[in-house]
């Protein structure tokens, strides 16, 4: 019998959601928390260009991903999850982070099957071409789309920019270890085809 797959976004999931807060107030000159930024996009808040917000994007991204630290319990399930689960990492990163990725994986020992990096927020494509049987996700409209669209359940690790109404299989929740839970309870009731 096949394992399960699960299917895990990285930034703001399995890495701190507040994790580019101290470098964007360094940049703009802001002294923004993490119940600051309310929505997805950084624009609003940082008072600058698409333009410039991108250069600073690509000169500060490998910096911040090889230096995220991880959300709290996040290791310590994932480590659970290691032979029990197939762990398929789908990130919206460029694929030209790779090697930056996958040596901050191997260097937190984050345990993982295979790291996709697919260059953008639309992951459906990605769920199910590596037929995803669960999701983890902190950015509210992938993890909508992916429930509706894979007809599979999406853990979404809340944030003060992810709240909104959840359609059915989204399934909020504040930690990992509610997320394990949730997951592990949701697999006893369904058997692998």
């Amino acid at each position: 019998m096949r394992k399960r797959r699960l299917g895990i976004d990285i930034d703001g999931t399995v890495t701190c959601p507040s994790t580019f807060i101290p470098y964007l107030n360094e940049s703009f000159n802001k002294n923004l928390t993490l119940e600051d930024i309310t929505d997805y996009d950084l624009l609003p808040f940082l008072e600058t260009t698409e333009e410039e917000l991108n250069r600073w994007m690509e000169e500060y991204e490998p910096i911040i991903y090889s230096r995220a630290p991880l959300a709290q319990h996040a290791l310590d399930v994932i480590n659970e999850w290691k032979n029990e689960y197939e762990l398929y990492y789908i990130s919206a990163r460029g694929k030209h982070l790779y090697e930056i990725t996958e040596k901050w994986f191997k260097e937190n020992n984050v345990h993982y099957h295979h790291i996709e990096l697919i260059g953008s927020h639309d992951k459906v494509d990605a769920v199910k071409k590596y037929k995803i049987d669960a999701f983890f996700e902190d950015k509210y409209d992938n993890a909508c789309a992916i429930a509706e669209q894979c007809n599979i359940p999406v853990i979404l690790f809340d944030t003060p920019y992810n709240r909104g109404p959840l359609p059915n299989g989204v399934i909020r929740v504040y930690n990992w270890l509610e997320a394990k839970k949730h997951i592990e309870h949701f697999f006893e009731k369904t058997k692998l085809t």
